[in-house]
């Protein structure tokens, strides 16, 4: 992930520019380029600081409004696919993919098992080897 410049890097080209040099040459000096020296004097005129603004950010979750429904639709019919419930909830007026619903899901920590009834018979593989097995027995 960018990470925003130094404090330390910016307060001295700030006090370089304010020193009588132009902006062009401090950034050269400081090893930036010449918009980010701009953009940093007109961030100090703005709000008398060189601090960045905030990177990234909380994004609240899509499907938190909805959390009594979801987890009583589930327990009512606990085999809906994620798909199947993200229609559900796209015919509620809730805009949510099965991306937002498996997100949900695992928020709460709720996990679904596929369970099929005839499991495997054997191993996986290629089947019995009848032919090699003939052919050492003569």
């Amino acid at each position: 992930m960018v990470r925003p410049y130094s404090m330390d890097l910016r307060e001295r080209l700030v006090a370089a520019v304010e020193a009588g040099e132009s902006r062009r040459s401090a950034a050269r000096r400081f090893g930036v380029s010449a918009s980010v020296a701009v953009k940093w004097l007109q961030r100090v005129r703005k709000t008398g600081s060189v601090a960045p603004d905030q990177v990234g950010g909380y994004r609240k979750p899509a499907l938190e409004g909805e959390r009594e429904w979801v987890l009583a639709r589930i327990a009512e019919k606990p085999d809906l696919t994620l798909r199947a419930l993200a229609a559900e909830l796209s015919e509620r007026g809730v805009k949510a993919g099965p991306y937002a619903v498996r997100s949900f899901f695992k928020r709460e920590g709720l996990t679904f098992k596929k369970y099929t009834p005839r499991g495997r018979a054997g191993p996986a593989g290629r089947g019995p080897q009848t032919g090699a097995v003939e052919a050492a027995s003569e």
